[in-house]
């Protein structure tokens, strides 16, 4: 869902329904103000960002949103759902139902989910060849080994895709517990793991995703507004 520039004569001729020929014409003429600057450019680029104004009327001043979730186990990722409660419906914001989610978690999973509307940023956090980050903590019904470490390091070969995973970083915090790190998000990726070891996972809770960590303060169900700077 990247975020594209388009140049202004164009996205000007597009919102007006008028010639592009006349939209240039009228740039010329000081008709056009692009984040409160007269602009006579129309190969400028703009986004979906750019406050753009024509003879003083507002075509265009969304304002990028950013937001931090705590997800609570049986809350979907989703934007809609006809039979569970989504992370849209639980933020309290005007412009909520712009936003998309960053990294998913499915319904019996917990912790850290981000939100925007901003489809440049959110891609730079998923895309695959950015290699983000991803932290997890996991309950297990069966104590953890040292086996698992090497497992997890050398990859897992996964049928269903005809793909071996990235290197995952495991770490035993106790018995039946583990921190996992991976840089990719495959289907249901971390059970699929564990159960090659035929040990189910009781609770997932992710607790980061890059530099962005989840507040230990911050409930779940709670969200709060994130100033990427």
């Amino acid at each position: 869902m990247a975020a594209a520039s388009n140049r202004l004569d164009r996205f000007l001729a597009r919102t007006l329904q008028r010639p592009l020929k006349q939209m240039r014409l009228d740039l010329a003429q000081g008709m056009v103000t692009v984040d409160g600057q007269r602009c006579s450019d129309g190969a400028l680029l703009v986004n979906q960002f750019t406050v753009i104004t024509y003879q003083g009327r507002l075509l265009q001043s969304t304002v990028p949103v950013y937001i931090l979730l705590h997800k609570p186990i049986g809350v979907v990722c989703a934007t809609k759902d006809a039979q569970h409660k989504t992370v849209i419906d639980l933020i309290d914001h005007p412009q909520k139902k712009e936003l998309h989610i960053v990294g998913r978690l499915d319904l019996n999973s917990s912790g850290l989910v981000l939100l925007t509307n901003d489809g440049r940023w959110s891609s730079a956090l998923t895309d695959p060849e950015h290699k983000v980050s991803k932290v997890y903590e996991v309950e297990l019904q069966n104590p953890i080994s040292e086996d698992y470490i090497d497992a997890f390091a050398d990859g897992m070969y996964f049928e269903f895709e005809d793909q071996t995973t990235a290197p995952a970083l495991l770490s035993i915090l106790s018995p039946n517990k583990a921190q996992v790190v991976l840089t990719e998000g495959k289907y249901h990726q971390i059970k699929r793991m564990f159960g090659r070891f035929r040990n189910p996972v009781i609770k997932l809770h992710r607790i980061a995703i890059g530099k962005y960590q989840l507040p230990p303060d911050l409930k779940a169900g709670d969200w709060r507004a994130l100033d990427i700077g």
